[in-house]
């Protein structure tokens, strides 16, 4: 972390949260009045079925609470993990070495896990090799806004280095083994010449923004936070409020990305 802009008061050490915290949130999700996280779930994962079909075959890597298994439409999507918990298809998958054959699934997701990842460019190498041609990638990731900087400042279990090279293959800068760097996602997606010219395998077929003050007071997970409890029909009126201040300044607002990306 040492070259990070924003230095946390102790190094992060890979996964972000234990196994027994992610057995928590899961516990939390489904035994208390969490409709504002239900929404926002609901929202984090919804639009990602624009891009898979009934009948594909897919996987999920990074689950951990395996929450996109209860809003993502398809008989034959798996959701996995390094870690083994008891509501996953498959344990002790690792998203840069899996045992999946080559050309073999229509659609891979992942949810806020790339910007924890040393080198990306093993991810993207093990996407290619997966993946039939015209197959994608679906992604939900943190987005390094002003407003998720600041956020950031006040956690303090995270950092951010826009100086990263996100498209080396080394390892020998300071984000490698054990950095958490959530200026990541921007820098391999924000220009989408740059990352069709880094990974040619892979073309950019969607990009969009989202989550401010539905994140906001969502009571949130890992860092479980004091909300205002609201019902639906508000909680839509919010999301609309979102999608107006991040259509005018995306950096300034939006906590969230999404992107997909097509095998060529």
């Amino acid at each position: 972390m040492r070259n990070l802009k924003y230095k946390p008061t102790s190094p992060i050490e890979h996964p972000l949260i234990s196994k027994e915290d992610v057995a928590k949130m899961r516990a939390y999700y489904f035994n208390e009045d969490s409709s504002n996280l239900k929404f926002l779930l609901e929202k984090r994962y919804g639009w990602m079925n624009n891009f898979i079909k009934n009948d594909d075959i897919g996987v999920e890597f990074g689950s951990g609470t395996g929450f996109s298994k209860l809003f993502i439409k398809c008989r034959n999507f798996k959701i996995t993990d390094i870690n083994d918990y008891e509501w996953l298809d498959e344990s002790g998958i690792d998203v840069t070495n899996s045992p999946y054959q080559s050309n073999s699934l229509d659609f891979v997701l992942v949810s806020n896990l790339i910007y924890t990842l040393p080198i990306p460019q093993l991810f993207f190498k093990e996407m290619e090799r997966i993946l039939r041609p015209g197959g994608v990638v679906i992604i939900h990731e943190v987005n390094a806004s002003w407003s998720m900087r600041r956020i950031v400042k006040v956690r303090k279990h995270e950092g951010y280095d826009f100086t990263y090279k996100a498209f080396e293959n080394a390892t020998t800068h300071s984000h490698a083994n054990n950095s958490i760097n959530i200026a990541i996602p921007r820098l391999l997606f924000d220009h989408k010449n740059i990352f069709e010219s880094k990974v040619p395998a892979f073309k950019i077929v969607y990009s969009g923004f989202s989550e401010f003050l539905i994140l906001l007071n969502s009571g949130g997970l890992s860092t479980q936070t004091k909300f205002l409890r609201l019902p639906r029909f508000l909680l839509k009126l919010v999301n609309k409020v979102d999608k107006i201040l991040i259509k005018i300044t995306p950096q300034t607002f939006a906590l969230q990305r999404q992107i997909v990306i097509q095998k060529k």
